[in-house]
């Protein structure tokens, strides 16, 4: 199979167009068709829908991305241990994150590592878990920073415990106390972020077995803070993402005490790509000690 006919395949369906795919490849929009074209007749199936407004991927050409992505990025695996082995350093890591991760951790572990690999590309995608996670499942990222759920399919490594907090408008009754006993959920107005199925907080409800009283759902955590600051409910948290964060809400630890692991799922360590085996090693050893 030819990596020019997958690499043209993959531009158009992320790009939606022949001639943005053709930009980005430094191709003409009928040399990607022509590319694309003779990968379906190769592979027998139709990949592309075509129509006036671009290009889109059938069912069957969704279900060969991530092969599709598999397969170039061995390739360009191939070139950039051939890089090390001549001493240069080349390749790029695209990296999926919680908001939390992303905006307290990832900062400086990305400047750090950039500083010593300059010749190696970081991008960076911020998303709720449910996004993350298809993110590496679909090969469109390297490596997800997220929190351990089991069934956890992907190599797991383990950074850090974060608390779990309950966030309350100053209004609330339990406002000055110690702690906010779960037990107590059902009776408040519950705000749940990440488009109503927060998985962490879900899973830790589940194990109480309560049933929240859901008023309001979020994308974002932060949304659901501003909210709680306005005195429109309460929710749960890790306590990550509440660091930093000017607002009036109050964060108090969970009666009995729960946390989650944060940590890097990857597809395979041993396998990875050099640049993307460089980045998880140096920042798993940079983020551990931190909080060692």
């Amino acid at each position: 199979m030819e990596t020019a006919r997958c690499r043209a395949f993959l531009a158009a369906a992320e790009t939606g167009s022949f001639t943005k795919a053709a930009e980005k490849l430094g191709y003409t929009p009928s040399g990607v068709s022509q590319l694309v074209n003779a990968l379906e007749s190769e592979l027998g199936v139709p990949l592309l829908a075509r129509n006036t407004r671009g290009v889109a991927p059938t069912a069957d050409g969704e279900m060969f991305l991530p092969a599709v992505r598999e397969f170039l990025s061995r390739e360009d695996g191939l070139y950039q241990l051939a890089s090390d082995i001549k001493g240069l350093e080349v390749g790029s890591v695209a990296i999926a994150s919680y908001s939390s991760i992303a905006t307290h951790w990832l900062p400086e572990v990305i400047g750090a590592f950039q500083r010593e690999h300059p010749g190696i590309k970081i991008s960076l995608f911020e998303d709720i878990r449910q996004e993350v996670m298809e993110r590496l499942s679909s090969r469109r990222a390297d490596v997800a920073f997220v929190s351990f759920r089991e069934p956890m399919e992907y190599e797991w490594i383990p950074l850090a415990e974060d608390r779990m907090l309950a966030v309350l408008p100053r209004s609330h009754p339990l406002a000055n106390a110690d702690g906010y006993p779960l037990s107590r959920i059902p009776q408040e107005d519950f705000i749940m972020p990440a488009l109503g199925r927060d998985d962490d907080v879900v899973d830790l409800l589940d194990r109480y077995s309560i049933k929240p009283n859901i008023k309001f759902t979020t994308r974002e955590d932060f949304s659901a803070i501003e909210m709680i600051s306005q005195g429109l409910g309460m929710t749960v948290l890790n306590e990550l993402i509440t660091k930093s964060w000017s607002c009036s809400a109050v964060m108090l630890p969970l009666t009995p005490s729960e946390s989650i692991t944060l940590g890097m799922a990857l597809p395979s360590l041993a396998s990875a790509p050099p640049a993307v085996r460089k980045f998880v090693e140096y920042a798993a050893k940079r983020l551990t000690k931190a909080r060692a």
